[in-house]
């Protein structure tokens, strides 16, 4: 099963519920940490690295001995990564998507493919725990190739949780697509529930089953829970707005470690996601 867990915001408590349910569920378990461009979740498992690998992506350098100007790879890139001029070919690396069109229109085979590296992966284990996560380089922007990297290594034999970035852009619809189970985390305030709309109609479109998760209750009002109502939107578990969970989490420990009661709620958690994943996403 894969569960991915996002929310519409940032500092929702995503990487809170991730990593404590992945420490909470009685089977072998696999976190990936696909927010590469800021990663945290093993700040709080400090897993044991064991393997680094690069990400690399194709991107095309002109060779202007060939070159007749033809614009030809100009009009194929969709995303202004290449500008041909009258005796020149600007090439802006941090626009390409490496589709690989300008190679193929090329009439003077004048397109060379050269690397870039995007980012990292690092592999490791926190106690029972497969940990898996990107980094994207510094200056780097495309962000989905790192996440689909990280997600090449989903293990089918494994509970597999999903730290999304956040958001409703790319990089979280590349951690979203081909889950069983979407699990949106958001908090009870007027910033909290403009972003769960927006993350909500991101996973209709997608038609996955997904649940939410309250932090914070008790912070604010009562709009999240009127909304969730509303949107037959399932609310699977809240986590109380308490001074005790916030500072276990200022010192990067675990709610679960810190406060054993939590570990049987998040099992709790993970078998409702379960019956709606039978049921289909299905209130239950």
């Amino acid at each position: 099963m894969i569960i991915s867990i996002a929310s519409g915001k940032g500092g929702t408590g995503k990487t809170t519920i991730s990593t404590n349910l992945a420490l909470s569920i009685e089977q072998k378990v696999q976190l990936l940490d696909c927010d590469v461009e800021e990663p945290n979740a093993h700040l709080f498992l400090n897993p044991i690295i064991e393997k680094k690998e690069q990400v690399i992506a194709p991107v095309p350098e002109i060779d202007l001995e060939k070159c007749t100007f033809c614009k030809k790879c100009m009009d194929i890139c969709r995303y202004g990564a290449i500008a041909v001029l009258k005796k020149d070919v600007l090439v802006f690396e941090n626009l390409c998507h490496s589709c690989g069109g300008c190679f193929e229109v090329c009439p003077e085979n004048a397109v060379i493919e050269k690397e870039r590296s995007l980012g990292e992966v690092e592999h490791g284990s926190a106690g029972g725990i497969s940990f898996i996560h990107g980094l994207l380089d510094i200056g780097q922007v495309m962000v989905p190739p790192i996440i689909k990297k990280v997600r090449s290594y989903t293990d089918p034999n494994l509970v597999t949780i999903i730290d999304a970035p956040p958001g409703t852009s790319c990089p979280v619809i590349a951690a979203m697509t081909k889950a069983d189970f979407i699990l949106l985390v958001t908090e009870p305030t007027p910033f909290g529930l403009h972003d769960l709309k927006l993350a909500v109609e991101t996973v209709k479109v997608l038609k996955i089953p997904h649940g939410l998760v309250i932090n914070r209750a008790g912070l604010g009002n009562d709009d999240v829970k009127i909304y969730a109502k509303k949107e037959n939107l399932p609310i699977l578990m809240k986590i109380p707005f308490d001074r005790k969970i916030a500072q276990i989490y200022s010192k990067g420990h675990m709610i679960v470690d810190e406060l054993p009661e939590y570990k049987a709620k998040f099992q709790v958690l993970f078998e409702k996601i379960k019956q709606l994943v039978e049921k289909g996403g299905q209130n239950i």
